[in-house]
């Protein structure tokens, strides 16, 4: 069974984004694992405070323990997929893990460490929204992968 992981630069919450999130995860439970992992820490909400350098330094350090099996970045300036190429990139490997930047994104040296870097849109949004659209499309692409009919 394909384990996704979606890591966030962002502090744990419980909201209707939340009942969601978790409604997805459990529509992938039949095809894969699903987990949606908050990443915040003193060092980012010290660092976010000093500057955007400072800050996606710190993101990338507290990402790097994650940084195994496939790993996507999705950034506003990654490549745009459609759903049948996604499913492609979500079933294609065992372990798949997402990562969503914080509030000032990536630095280019973790951004060449992912297997691939890809955009939801060139909108900027909220990380919940960015979650649950991620969610939404991990089920699509799981969907598709195994003749589900949700796609249609």
């Amino acid at each position: 069974m394909v384990k996704i992981n979606i890591y966030a630069i962002v502090k744990p919450s419980s909201d209707e984004f939340d009942k969601l999130s978790k409604e997805f995860i459990k529509m992938c439970s039949k095809y894969a694992k699903v987990q949606v992992h908050s990443i915040f820490n003193k060092n980012i909400s010290k660092a976010q405070t000093i500057g955007e350098k400072e800050a996606k330094l710190s993101y990338s350090d507290a990402y790097k323990p994650y940084m195994s099996g496939y790993c996507i970045a999705l950034d506003v300036l990654g490549k745009s997929v459609d759903s049948f190429e996604f499913s492609k990139m979500i079933t294609n490997n065992s372990e798949i893990n997402f990562f969503i930047g914080g509030a000032y994104g990536f630095e280019k040296d973790f951004l060449k460490k992912c297997d691939k870097i890809i955009s939801l849109s060139s909108l900027t949004m909220a990380h919940k929204v960015v979650t649950l659209v991620l969610l939404e499309q991990i089920f699509r692409g799981l969907a598709i992968k195994n003749n589900h009919p949700y796609h249609k």
